[in-house]
């Protein structure tokens, strides 16, 4: 007899209108098995073992020479079901054939006419195997599952230090922290636009807010100094990309390792002649390349204790009249062609009125 967990096993029974399959039917919920689908039509398995999952199938192994070695590689193929165990029924008893059939993913033959004991004790056997199969699968999946939601929320840890630490830089001189959030945005959109990957692309948008980590060695005195600096005042400023990096360095992440590329080259200028090392076109790492267009043509357009937000047109003319000089050109090409999309973002995350 089976037991209360095997009661409730789906099985199916295939094959042809000619077949055995009522009687076998009837066998079945005898003894206390949940009546089984009955599927004389092929066409139907798919769409049935998609419903319902089968625990069992018992096909008719004439029909599984017409059109059941078919309906098993479909079987097999349909993802997120463990696969169930085939058990054919035959009244052949030709080696080649049943090789055939096992080479196909029969798991077992109950030969016809039907010994009710062997058939019922075979149906118990297969049913508890698949059983204790599934609840292995289950477990494992349970097990993943909660693997994985640990490591989602030791990423969003991860990912809150450093969208903090990116906003205690930028809260130096930009309260709001706005800034950030939308040069990161733009620089995500550009990358996507060069050909990255999504997983790079959610990368630079994670990176690209430390690009001014290195603001926080910098006095107030210099860093919001609303007129030129001297020459003095300009080179303790040109050291926060050393400022940056070394206070990213050693980090054990791609997240890490990204943002200190970034934060130390975003200054670096198409030309060679930009900070702190002079490095020019493709020596620059792309990452910092894309933020440094970014990183400019928002900070233009934003207003700064030491300065007025520029217009948009101005800031666009800049970056398209520095192009090939301070930007690399391909960089500035497809910010050009992202333009409406961007603005739409930065109408949708501009800082408060003041008074507001």
């Amino acid at each position: 007899m089976p037991t209360q967990q095997l009661e409730k096993a789906r099985i199916f029974l295939v094959g042809d209108a000619s077949t055995d399959l009522p009687l076998l039917a009837r066998i079945l919920e005898g003894v206390g098995y949940t009546p089984p689908i009955i599927i004389t039509d092929p066409l139907e398995i798919i769409n049935h073992y998609r419903e319902f999952a089968p625990d069992l199938i018992l096909m008719d192994i004439s029909f599984l020479y017409i059109d059941g070695f078919n309906v098993l590689a479909e079987l097999r193929a349909v993802e997120g079901i463990t696969y169930p165990p085939v058990m054919a029924l035959t009244r052949q008893n030709c080696q080649e054939d049943r090789l055939m059939a096992l080479a196909e993913g029969v798991r077992d033959f109950i030969n016809k006419p039907f010994d009710r004991v062997e058939l019922l004790m075979r149906v118990m056997n297969q049913l508890e195997v698949h059983m204790a199969h599934r609840m292995v699968q289950n477990h494992k999946m349970e097990l993943e599952r909660l693997v994985q939601e640990r490591t989602n929320a030791l990423n969003q840890s991860r990912l809150e230090i450093v969208r903090r630490l990116g906003r205690a830089a930028e809260y130096r001189d930009n309260e709001t922290g706005l800034h950030i959030i939308r040069m990161s945005k733009y620089a995500a959109l550009m990358a996507r636009s060069l050909g990255w990957s999504d997983t790079e692309c959610e990368l630079l948008l994670h990176a690209s807010p430390m690009h001014d980590i290195g603001k926080i060695g910098i006095p107030d005195a210099i860093l919001l100094k609303p007129g030129k600096l001297d020459p003095t005042e300009w080179e303790i400023m040109q050291r926060h990309p050393l400022i940056g990096a070394e206070i990213l360095e050693d980090g054990d992440s791609d997240l890490l390792h990204m943002a200190r590329l970034i934060a130390l080259s975003h200054h670096e200028k198409w030309d060679g002649s930009g900070y702190p090392y002079g490095l020019a076109g493709p020596q620059i790492p792309q990452a910092s390349r894309i933020v440094a267009v970014a990183d400019v043509f928002d900070a233009l357009t934003s207003t700064r204790p030491y300065k007025k937000a520029w217009p948009i047109e101005d800031a666009v003319a800049l970056l398209q009249d520095q192009s090939g000089s301070h930007f690399d050109p391909e960089v500035v090409e497809h910010f050009m062609r992202l333009l409406p999309e961007i603005l739409v973002f930065r109408s949708q995350n501009l800082e408060p009125e003041i008074g507001s």
